[in-house]
């Protein structure tokens, strides 16, 4: 077997793998998660105090939506860690489509490779067996 058959055979393996792979995405959201601290602005809150970093965390998902940027408030507590989880989610799913892309791009190269190798085969065969079986056209009289 030639070693672009084998690398073929590699590629469309790893293709597989990866397709798998993506089967087994959870669920998923772009964007990033981070926490922000407000100030309510009454004098006697704990937030007016020289240092405080005030209420909060108020938890903050931002992504891109139409070339805009859109932001929720996530409560805090089991809503935020599944949130984390969904944006971890989507970073996978990201690394596995890159490299399902790379791979496939790879194979496709390959394949348009080997059909020229083929065809030459092929030709070859095909010019021994019709010079072999080769009739004389009809429209020659003999002389």
């Amino acid at each position: 077997m030639s070693s672009t058959n084998e690398s073929m055979e590699t590629l469309a393996k790893r293709r597989d793998e990866l397709k798998a792979k993506l089967s087994q995405i959870r669920d998923m959201r772009p964007g990033s998660l981070y926490p922000r601290f407000r100030k309510c602005g009454k004098p006697t809150c704990h937030c007016a105090k020289e240092g405080s970093r005030g209420h909060g965390p108020v938890w903050t998902l931002t992504w891109k939506a139409k070339g805009k940027t859109v932001a929720r408030i996530i409560p805090q507590g089991s809503a935020a860690e599944r949130t984390r989880e969904q944006i971890a989610e989507f970073r996978r799913f990201q690394e596995i489509t890159h490299e399902l892309v790379e791979v496939n791009e790879r194979l496709c190269d390959a394949k348009l490779v080997r059909p020229e190798a083929e065809a030459d085969a092929e030709a070859k065969k095909g010019a021994a067996k019709a010079s072999l079986t080769q009739k004389p056209p009809r429209n020659l009289k003999p002389s």
